[in-house]
């Protein structure tokens, strides 16, 4: 289709259009949630059947999106961004503590905000893998935001004294990679562990590449 279906306007029900359109919207995106993050998949999703799943028809799904990829993109930031904000959130509970402690209060916010449904971590870290260039390249953003992220916790940890100083670029692309694939093998059952040992693991990981063997707090 050439572009999206043109919505109606106006108010219907004590409600604005606005209203209506926002609330149609969540109606596909969690119903996008339950069919791409568990059975079928996203690739065994049709337009049909997620307007099923939403209570919706074909028809209200074209006003709101063109394909079901533009669903799934939408779906892939709206999953980082819930473990995004849990971990800025954790942030102001963290000011002032060890590193150990800061690291271990923020992975632990977002491993809960990532694993609290399994479908979260199947669509962050499956089901948008080899869809399109597209969606690649929205994968690949969305990951370096992470690395930045991580890249600034390390810099604020050199400045504090308790972390080595270097160019963190690398290591944390590598960090990521590990809690992902950490997180999603232990969601599906493959790592016999609590989530809390989950986290204290990765952290150890972090630990050990901000303190390298040899390197004394104070050391340059």
């Amino acid at each position: 289709m050439g572009g999206r279906l043109r919505a109606p306007t106006g108010r219907y029900g004590g409600r604005s259009a606005e209203e209506r359109q926002a609330e149609r919207r969540r109606r596909f995106l969690d119903a996008a949630l339950r069919l791409f993050g568990d059975t079928p998949g996203y690739r065994g999703t049709t337009v049909a059947a997620l307007s099923q799943a939403a209570g919706l028809s074909t028809r209200q799904f074209y006003e709101e999106f063109r394909t079901l990829e533009d669903v799934l993109a939408a779906l892939h930031l709206e999953v980082n961004g819930w473990a995004e904000q849990a971990l800025l959130d954790a942030l102001a509970d963290v000011d002032g503590l060890p590193l150990a402690e800061r690291a271990t209060a923020l992975f632990r916010a977002y491993a809960r905000a990532i694993t609290s449904d399994p479908r979260r971590v199947r669509i962050a870290f499956m089901e948008i893998i080899g869809v399109s260039p597209r969606l690649e390249q929205q994968r690949l953003a969305r990951r370096a935001r992470w690395v930045d992220l991580i890249r600034a916790e390390a810099d604020a940890a050199v400045a504090r004294g308790e972390a080595a100083p270097r160019d963190y670029r690398l290591a944390a692309t590598a960090f990521i990679g590990s809690v992902n694939g950490l997180l999603h093998d232990w969601t599906a059952g493959w790592v016999d562990a609590t989530l809390d040992e989950v986290v204290d693991e990765l952290v150890r990981l972090l630990l050990g590449m901000l303190r390298p063997e040899g390197w004394r707090p104070g050391a340059p």
